[in-house]
């Protein structure tokens, strides 16, 4: 249905491991989290947030990068035609056996959930800029265009030398 988790469940989840991990002197990425204002509270009552990157990267190249996976529903193999295809289009390499696309995949999905993305986080970007020069080191904003495979290095050295 194109839904996120809901934030309370989503903050215990993450809080948890985090609060301890932070208490036992290690430093934490978090990925995709926090995605919303609620979520962005309850990080900020519990942790020092000392750095926040937001990659942005168009809808467009999105949804061409996720419509372009497809699965050997048997097996759970996932293929995507932009850096991974099958050697025959849509059949799987090992069975022959036809590849399908997982409703959440498609194209009008996909949308759906970057919509509903968009409209949860769009204040998070504000937020943190706002508290850029309080509390945060830096807002790093990584603008990420072309196919995946292409991307890694640069958005790594561009993440290195921050």
């Amino acid at each position: 249905e194109g839904c996120l988790v809901p934030d309370q469940i989503m903050i215990q989840m993450v809080m948890g491991d985090a609060v301890e991990a932070v208490e036992k002197g290690q430093s934490l990425l978090l990925d995709g989290f926090p995605r919303t204002m609620e979520q962005a509270v309850a990080l900020d009552k519990n942790l020092d947030v000392d750095l926040v990157i937001n990659l942005c990267i168009p809808n467009e190249t999105i949804i061409e990068r996720i419509s372009d996976r497809w699965i050997h529903s048997a097996s759970g193999r996932v293929y995507n035609y932009s850096y991974k295809p099958p050697k025959v289009k849509g059949l799987d390499d090992e069975t022959g056996e036809p590849l399908v696309q997982r409703e959440d995949d498609k194209p009008e999905s996909v949308l759906k959930r970057l919509q509903k993305y968009e409209m949860a986080t769009a204040p998070l970007v504000k937020y943190y800029e706002e508290k850029g020069g309080k509390d945060i080191t830096s807002l790093l904003i990584v603008l990420s265009v072309g196919k995946a495979k292409s991307l890694t290095t640069p958005t790594r050295a561009c993440l290195t030398c921050q």
